[in-house]
């Protein structure tokens, strides 16, 4: 790839973040009202985009291999348990990921 190429495809790159980034504040300005539907995709899409995350994420869980599911629905289980408790995302999905990954490596091998 040519410096040429490599400075086109930075630049394009640079205008599409930016694009992003400024369009929201283009489209709704501030001293107008945010469309209704506009406020109800931000009510429901972050739930959506979570119940995505876990239909993803256990998409290719088999009820019929060795353990049967055991360290996904243990590391659901504390994910679950800890988000009740504390009311931290980050800290039930990281603790369960890293419970999960101490699962599968040490555990359930």
């Amino acid at each position: 790839m040519s410096k040429i190429q490599q400075i086109v495809i930075i630049l394009i790159v640079a205008f599409a973040t930016m694009i992003t980034r400024f369009l929201p504040f283009i489209v709704f300005p501030a001293n107008k009202e945010t469309p209704s539907y506009i406020k109800y995709l931000g009510k429901v899409l972050p739930a959506a985009v979570l119940g995505l995350l876990v239909v993803y994420s256990l998409k290719d869980v088999s009820i019929f291999n060795e353990f049967h599911t055991l360290p996904e629905a243990i590391s659901i289980a504390v994910i679950v348990l800890l988000h009740f408790w504390k009311r931290q995302m980050i800290l039930s999905i990281s603790a369960g990921t890293i419970l999960y990954m101490f699962l599968i490596q040490f555990i359930f091998k």
